[in-house]
């Protein structure tokens, strides 16, 4: 049941995402790419850590948060420094979480399934 409600909240603001089409300035579309990576990256944490008996909700909070944060502050520095594609450093380590947490998850299904 703890699982429940943080998919259902993701599938809630995916559809609402969809739905809304709110137009995002061109010269925001990276901060927000990479913040949407970070905050995918610690809401899947979250999952994992709640179907690992291990989730601690300030931990979480303060995680989404720093993570979104650092990530749009990457993106920042990378545009004031001329180093654009220092927004792709975000994308690889959020990107390489995100994919850990999901294999992570899998593991854990297929092991509380007895499908290994």
């Amino acid at each position: 049941m703890t699982i429940i409600l943080p998919l259902f909240g993701l599938l809630i603001g995916i559809a609402l995402g969809l739905i809304l089409k709110i137009p995002i300035p061109l010269a925001y579309v990276k901060y927000l790419g990479v913040a949407t990576l970070a905050a995918l990256d610690s809401a899947f944490g979250g999952i994992r850590a709640s179907l690992e008996k291990e989730f601690n909700d300030k931990l979480f909070i303060s995680g989404f948060f720093s993570n979104t944060i650092l990530a749009a502050f990457i993106v920042y520095i990378g545009d004031r420094l001329g180093v654009e594609p220092l927004y792709y450093a975000a994308i690889v380590a959020f990107g390489v979480r995100l994919f850990q947490n999901i294999a992570r998850i899998r593991r854990h299904i297929f092991k509380s399934r007895h499908w290994e």
